[in-house]
């Protein structure tokens, strides 16, 4: 007798992640971006004025790929580069008005992503799984943390 066995959440969590990383990364290539960059710079219009560090956590990206990431999208136009005034060392990240641009023009197809990934969901099921995807990533972090 075979015996079948179900796949486990991390691996359907990373399956879903790797459709939708190759979907944006479609949609964002005529901007001759990445999704890695894209999800950086939906990270700052969120959180505008944060560190490398911050922006790498938040990013989901090592520091050090991070540091490319930022040389890359401060060349194009889409950030800024400032000093902290409370901490003359450290450099805060801002989204520049090119930057807002670019994340306005893929608005549209990226929500349509977001919507087909959704699709056959309730409004009741789609909130659920909002809030258990950021529950489980918040005890991850916690766990990191420790």
């Amino acid at each position: 007798m075979v015996t079948v066995h179900t796949p486990s959440l991390l691996y359907a969590v990373k399956q879903v992640e790797l459709a939708v990383r190759s979907r944006l990364d479609t949609i964002v290539k005529p901007s001759k971006i990445t999704a890695l960059q894209y999800t950086a710079l939906t990270v700052l219009e969120r959180h505008d004025g944060i560190s490398a560090a911050q922006l790498a956590r938040n990013s989901f990206i090592t520091a050090q790929s991070m540091a490319d990431l930022v040389g890359t999208l401060q060349r194009r136009g889409f950030i800024d580069r400032r000093q902290d005034p409370s901490n003359r060392r450290r450099l805060l990240i801002t989204l520049t008005e090119d930057g807002r641009k670019l994340l306005a023009q893929h608005e549209t197809e990226v929500r349509a992503l977001e919507d087909r990934m959704l699709h056959g969901l309730s409004s009741r099921e789609v909130a659920t799984l909002r809030r258990t995807l950021n529950n489980c990533r918040a005890s991850l972090a916690d766990e990191r943390e420790e």
